[in-house]
């Protein structure tokens, strides 16, 4: 039975910020990581799946331990991306309570240096950075890590593979006596080797309980196409699902940069988002898709690290990731919170053989998607191609007499019969074979 996050220790004043955000039930990570972060003083390695709340799981009792009457920086919140790091912050000030006094700051890159500088020189008691930023402002002496209680790595497994360096960096710099706080969803070997090199001999090692996540409701799926076919075949899969959001997932920027041109051209709702990106065109991106201004994001395995947005139908792997924990992550972008959704993997015949191998690594279970046929193919994209003639603004620097010519040769066509027309014409030019409705023959009935 859920207990309640009095029932975990929390403070009053917290509860309260809890219940204005209609946050009533604890998840399975915030019940078995509260209490131990609260009351004991080993360092903790949790390892719970995206989507499950770690966040409040070592936030709240993060901001219910800090001591307000000192004025030193006493957390350190590491985050893979600022996207992720902008999203604690966030959420660690909803949480947040006048009466607690606790004072945050965000610490990112992608935007001037020297406000952040600035709003350091006033009593701050948490931070939550990106650790390019925060090793940048350790080496200009602007920020004192040297009497922190606590250090939280968020999304560990990220951050030990792409920011190695800097995490380490940083870490050198921290006192030994600090506590070590671990998030992850996956455990890799750099992250054992990270434990054992960093933490203390007595660790807590916490494990949410996987069936409550909602990773059980997601719909593992996988479908063939030959390489000429793989934007035709995923443009009818958005048209098909049109009106449901999700995120799509390329290996490399360049990849991004191309499937996001080709997504615009044909009038899709959607945008893309990479880490070569300047943080207010990823600011601006992001904030259509969360407001559901853009229905699709085209993302990087990085760039879409701590990307929390309800109501996520599907999850596209427009190329299959190159490791497991990869994919874990990706398809935790959908089905969060105890929703449903799908995860389509869009493989060519040489990729085949690596489902099993999924499969059996991660304890689940594929199924084929249904590709759409050459017909369905032709027909969507002729939609497409109506859609685009609709979507296009008109040219206010055609000349009128030319448009009145123009009007003449059509004045006397009624809609239907313009329609017929362009029709026609685009399935000659375009080769695209319709085929006409079966036609039955009513049989004769004898006299």
């Amino acid at each position: 039975m859920s207990q309640s996050f009095s029932s975990l220790g929390i403070h009053d004043a917290l509860q309260s910020s809890l219940a204005a955000l209609n946050i009533t039930v604890p998840t399975d990570i915030q019940e078995k990581a509260i209490p131990v972060i609260l009351t004991k003083t080993d360092d903790v390695v949790a390892i719970a799946k995206t989507g499950t709340g770690k966040t409040a799981a070592f936030g709240l009792p993060l901001l219910q331990l800090i001591d307000s009457d000192k004025s030193n920086i006493q957390a350190v919140i590491l985050a893979p991306t600022r996207e992720l790091g902008q999203q604690i912050y966030n959420n660690l000030e909803s949480f947040n309570s006048e009466e607690l006094k606790v004072s945050i700051a965000g610490l990112f890159g992608g935007i001037p240096i020297k406000p952040q500088i600035e709003k350091l020189k006033a009593t701050t008691h948490i931070i939550v950075a990106t650790p390019g930023r925060l090793a940048d402002l350790i080496e200009r002496n602007a920020i004192n890590v040297k009497e922190i209680s606590y250090f939280i790595l968020d999304e560990a497994d990220e951050m030990v593979s792409a920011h190695k360096e800097g995490v380490d960096a940083i870490i050198k710099v921290l006192p030994k006596n600090r506590r070590t706080l671990l998030f992850t969803a996956t455990m890799p070997g750099t992250i054992k080797q990270l434990v054992q090199n960093s933490l203390s001999k007595h660790v807590v090692t916490i494990e949410a309980n996987m069936e409550t996540t909602g990773h059980q409701g997601i719909d593992h799926q996988y479908v063939v196409v030959k390489p000429i076919e793989k934007l035709n075949v995923l443009m009818h899969f958005l048209n098909s699902n049109e009106g449901q959001r999700g995120i799509i997932f390329c290996k490399t920027k360049a990849a991004v940069n191309k499937l996001a041109k080709n997504l615009a051209i044909n009038k899709f709702s959607s945008g893309a988002i990479h880490g070569s990106l300047s943080q207010g065109i990823r600011d601006r991106i992001m904030g259509q898709f969360r407001e559901g201004h853009i229905n699709i994001l085209v993302a990087t395995d990085l760039a879409a690290r701590g990307i929390d947005v309800k109501d996520l139908a599907f999850v596209v792997n427009y190329h299959l990731p190159d490791t497991y924990d990869a994919y874990v992550h990706r398809s935790g972008r959908t089905a969060r919170a105890g929703a449903t959704g799908l995860s389509l993997s869009v493989i060519q015949e040489d990729e085949v053989q690596d489902i099993p191998e999924f499969e059996e690594e991660l304890g689940i279970k594929f199924k084929a998607y249904q590709k759409a046929d050459a017909k369905s193919i032709e027909e969507n994209n002729g939609l497409i191609w109506a859609r685009k003639i609709f979507k296009t603004k008109p040219n206010r620097d055609i000349p009128e007499d030319f448009k009145a010519k123009v009007k003449t040769i059509f004045h006397h066509l009624t809609k239907e019969e313009l329609v017929d027309k362009i029709l026609a014409n685009y399935i000659a030019e375009n080769n695209t074979i319709v085929e006409k409705p079966a036609v039955v023959k009513k049989k004769k009935k004898n006299k």
